[in-house]
């Protein structure tokens, strides 16, 4: 099935790029198509893969956890509509994937991990994925990978007001507004937006098993995903300004506060007013920053403020007592982050570039029903110096090397090496490789969580090796651009927690993680007579196993595929629009995964591959100077019953209606 897939998406560009070729090509207006550059000095040897801007407009109101499953080869495990997710790229764990945005760090500094389904879409408007070791141009401990979002300004316009609302199965109520106003010199910009589901949808209970005493026979119950609703709310404000062509200063600030009921896991057979799950997450980041440029010199300075508080209860409702807690944990995260970087041009396609960063990090966590918590901060800095140097257009080679204290504690120097090579002149069929370090320095919760915590442990350590190739065509309003990429990395003394001795979890190192594959992507725009067709598609097979002390991991495990990740992996999007209309198809696909560590298919502890389908239409109208478009989505179009982690419910077919308002000057 997957081979097919891969089959269907080079085939698919293929032919729609030769048709395209030779049909008669229409001038449409309003189709915009953006792309960075292959074969600069700056991402020699680095796989960087962005997500079109046509996608981010068509999927603004979900969050990004969606996106990027349906969008990108990372793999998300959520624990149901409206819960945590996390990204794992190429066959590592979600605490090795680094998140930016506009350039500062926003993971977790207690767990090191990111929840996406807490970051909407619409307040987006430029993705990028580092793939591997290229994220060490952003900071280190993305064993996997970064994922960097971004807020561009558009100093063209003058006024701007648009009004987005989706209402969906679910009770699912979603409401955005963005207005901005400005001149060529200066832009303000703010975006509101509130969320809501009850999420109360119906699921046919696999995990529980009725027998009738009388004939035998054995059924399922149907259930509701009752107390699993969310909502969160928040806002981005932006502001601009640029005297002249030299400088330009920004201001952002990000606020957000979310609430999340977590479901009973669907094994849970005990009383419906028991184990009653409740978090709520507010943030706040604050940024602002210089951008200079000179002749073949320019320079950035940024100093950010994030701050987190994250509740999380669990209740009973015990009878004569009423609500009783038996889980009451407060946490507050503070994190100060600045800055530096200066690049200059110099003769004859070389450049240096170097940076520094110093983060100040502030924790306190209580649980007052258990009595534990810790207060920690920490200081870390980095230093990074890159060298580039091209030859002819032909070949370019880019040498960096990063230097860290974390806490006090000296780290280790990580190099990268990469080059690009164009292997026919003026054509961009790009060979690109690279060999680099990587480590990640423990999380505060891995050393100091009470209880489990562990101050001994090491940093985790990586080596990685990528080859592949790149290619890209523009030309008559048509666009292709395909991706595919060979990896293989060693990730030593790589950090997991497992069942202790003492009666709780704890953190440990095991000795090695080898993780290798092959990352398929491929992007077309054309036309086909007066009709635009869009499409994209990832493939990812995925090889992560663990080579730990079998004394210590297991015996079972050991050379076993790790937990939750997919072998096979892979999405396609088509897009046809013609005049005011547009029909999407969404496909995605997973292999079985398994949620032990011994890959035992004869346990029920597994979860079966799956295929979802989505599809989606709408229709543009005018108003005068209002524009104007609805349009109705179906998600799990075929009505599948699947799970994306073990014991947590998902929904079947349901739908969302969007209708937008907004006018532009």
């Amino acid at each position: 099935m997957f081979r097919l897939l891969l089959f269907m998406m080079i085939s698919f560009s293929a032919a729609l790029w030769a048709y395209g070729q030779n049909d008669t090509i229409i001038d449409l207006p309003g189709v915009e198509v953006i792309s960075g550059r292959i074969f600069d000095l700056e991402s020699a040897g680095m796989s960087i893969s962005e997500v079109d801007s046509g996608v981010i407009s068509q999927k603004i109101h979900l969050n990004l956890s969606d996106l990027l499953s349906e969008n990108t080869p990372v793999f998300i495990k959520s624990h149901g509509r409206g819960a945590l997710a996390t990204a794992s790229f190429r066959g590592t764990a979600p605490s090795h994937t680094a998140v930016n945005w506009n350039g500062i760090a926003i993971e977790s500094p207690m767990t090191g991990m990111t929840d996406f389904s807490l970051i909407p879409v619409y307040l987006i408007d430029k993705i990028d994925l580092k793939h591997g070791a290229a994220s060490l141009a952003d900071q280190t401990g993305g064993l996997g990978g970064s994922i960097n979002i971004g807020n561009i300004p558009d100093f063209k316009k003058r006024f701007g007001l648009s009004y987005l609302q989706g209402i969906g199965s679910f009770s699912t109520f979603d409401e955005f507004l963005d207005l901005g106003a400005g001149t060529k010199t200066f832009q303000a910009r703010t975006r509101v937006y509130h969320n809501y589901s009850k999420n109360n949808f119906s699921f046919l209970n696999r995990s529980i098993v009725l027998q009738n005493n009388d004939s035998g026979e054995v059924t399922h119950p149907v259930q509701t995903n009752d107390h699993a609703d969310y909502k969160k709310f928040g806002f981005l404000q932006e502001i601009y300004f640029m005297p002249d062509d030299r400088n330009l200063f920004s201001f952002r600030w990000w606020s957000q506060k979310a609430d999340q009921s977590l479901p009973q896991a669907t094994s849970y057979e005990g009383p419906e007013d028991a184990n009653i799950n409740d978090q709520i997450t507010t943030d706040h980041r604050a940024m602002a920053q210089w951008n200079g440029y000179a002749d073949k010199i320019k320079w950035l300075l940024r100093s950010a403020f994030t701050r987190k508080e994250l509740d999380f209860f669990v209740f009973h409702q015990i009878s004569g007592f009423g609500e009783v807690a038996s889980v009451y944990s407060q946490s507050t995260q503070n994190r100060m982050l600045n800055h530096a970087a200066l690049q200059i041009e110099m003769p004859n396609e070389f450049s240096i570039e170097a940076k520094f960063d110093h983060h100040y990090t502030n924790v306190e966590t209580a649980d007052s029903v258990q009595k534990t918590g810790f207060e920690k901060h920490r200081h870390d800095l980095s230093g990074f110096v890159s060298l580039r140097k091209g030859w002819n257009d032909r070949l370019n080679v880019n040498l960096l090397l990063r230097h860290e204290w974390i806490g006090g504690n000296r780290g280790q120097l990580i190099p990268f090496a990469g080059f690009d090579w164009r292997v026919i002149e003026n054509k961009n069929l790009i060979v690109k490789g690279s060999v680099a370090r990587n480590f990640r320095y423990p999380s505060l919760n891995d050393l100091y969580w009470q209880p489990g915590g562990n101050p001994d442990l090491k940093p985790e350590q990586g080596v990685s090796y990528e080859l592949g190739l790149q290619y890209e065509t523009n030309k008559n309003r048509q666009h292709l651009q395909s991706n595919l990429m060979f990896y293989h990395s060693v990730i030593r003394d790589w950090i997991i927690w497992i069942p202790g001795f003492r009666g709780y979890w704890e953190p440990q190192n095991i000795r090695e993680v080898e993780a290798q594959g092959v990352e398929f992507n491929t992007r077309l725009k054309t036309y086909i007579g007066q009709v635009g067709v869009s499409f994209s598609g990832t493939y990812a097979y995925t090889r992560s196993r663990n080579y730990g002390d079998p004394g210590v991991w297991g015996d079972d495990a050991y050379g076993k595929q790790l937990v939750y990740v997919p072998l096979h992996s892979g999405n396609m999007m088509i897009n046809v629009h013609y005049k005011s209309f547009s029909i999407s198809y969404q496909y995605n696909a997973y292999s079985e995964r398994f949620t032990t560590s011994s890959n035992d298919i004869t346990r029920r502890d597994w979860l079966y591959p799956y295929f979802m389908n989505d599809v989606s239409l709408s229709k543009s109208f005018q108003m005068g100077p209002i524009d104007l478009s609805a349009g109705i989505k179906v998600y799990n179009l075929f009505d599948e019953n699947y799970h994306t982690i073990l014991y947590r419910p998902m929904p079947g077919r349901n739908y969302m209606l969007m209708i937008r308002a907004g006018f532009d000057s």
